[in-house]
């Protein structure tokens, strides 16, 4: 049994990691403040497509809206140079449709993560078994920050390469090649966008896995002192 409460804590850490990895995409993508201004202005986008500032957030905002499921569809309507027209293209709303349906899924998958983790941290404590669930979930942990480690040393490495591979691996269709002639989507997130928006994940992530392994360690001490 010894194993199965080692197993059972390690992948508790795991899914504290699955439910940190989405919350910190989640919290960029949709509550950190100010963000896509920023990178608008850092990105000249609004030069680059002709649009108003305001306008552009105005878009943001309902494009963000419908991957959060809020909003039924992406026809929305903009000031484009000195042309009112339709933002998003066909090819467009097909892409972030699939874009959409990951998101969704990602919070179906963080929900499924949540009650993992409650109901094995349950059972172990009502066993007693809180040492093998905090050691556990410093493993958990450990192996996650290192798949995590080497997948950034690859990006770093050839970030166009695993950047292609990862929408190869999400899609199974090319509706994510976007041509910057025609799309305006591209246009809005250029490949500095998506490398700024993997370092503030990246950060919040690590962030939370060391706070967490840190509260583990101190629960774990206390548990020995108690002994």
């Amino acid at each position: 049994m010894t194993a199965l409460y080692k197993g059972m804590g390690f992948f508790t850490g795991i899914a504290l990691m699955v439910i940190l990895l989405i919350s910190s995409t989640e919290f960029v993508a949709y509550y950190m403040n100010g963000y896509f201004e920023k990178e608008y202005t850092k990105y000249q986008v609004t030069e680059e497509i002709s649009i108003e500032m305001d306008d552009l957030l105005n878009v943001t905002d309902e494009m963000m809206d419908y991957l959060k499921g809020n909003r039924e569809d992406l026809v929305i309507y903009t000031k484009i140079g000195n042309t009112e027209r339709e933002f998003f293209n066909a090819k467009e709303k097909k892409h972030m449709q699939d874009v959409q349906k990951l998101f969704l899924d990602a919070q179906q998958i963080r929900f499924g993560a949540i009650l993992f983790a409650i109901l094995v941290s349950v059972w172990l404590l009502y066993l007693k078994k809180g040492r093998y669930l905090l050691k556990g979930i410093q493993w958990g942990i450990f192996g996650f920050m290192a798949l995590m480690g080497i997948l950034a040393g690859l990006m770093a490495y050839n970030f166009n390469r695993y950047f292609t591979l990862f929408h190869l691996l999400l899609f199974n269709n090319d509706d994510w090649i976007l041509n910057p002639n025609t799309d305006l989507l591209i246009n809005i997130v250029p490949e500095g966008f998506f490398r700024d928006t993997a370092f503030w994940i990246a950060g919040l992530f690590i962030a939370g896995a060391l706070l967490i392994w840190l509260m583990a360690w101190i629960l774990l001490k206390g548990i020995k002192t108690g002994e």
